[in-house]
């Protein structure tokens, strides 16, 4: 893994990375342009979300959670959710 790739990557509209993976672990980075959508969808893992750079609203059971820099959220596997970025945005998913 690049040790910079945190940094290096670009923000792009929607863009999800898988920067490390082990037997039980899964760590993604999503970059997300102000404005646009990470569409509603579910994860096979219960998951902890950790916003790096920008501001990002969190959809999940019928309730918003605005995230800023260094906030973070946990949420249990197979609830649907969806992400919208108020500016350029990037976060970690770990699950």
């Amino acid at each position: 893994m690049n040790k910079n790739i945190i940094l290096e990557t670009e923000i792009k509209e929607l863009k999800a990375t898988n920067i490390f993976t082990s037997d039980s672990t899964e760590t993604l980075l999503i970059t997300l342009e102000k404005d646009k959508l990470f569409p509603t969808h579910t994860s096979p893992k219960t998951a902890f979300l950790v916003v790096l750079e920008g501001n990002i609203n969190f959809y999940i059971e019928n309730k918003t959670v605005t995230l800023a820099k260094h906030q973070s959220y946990t949420f249990q596997k197979s609830i649907e959710h969806k992400v919208t970025a108020n500016e350029n945005s990037k976060f970690l998913i770990i699950r």
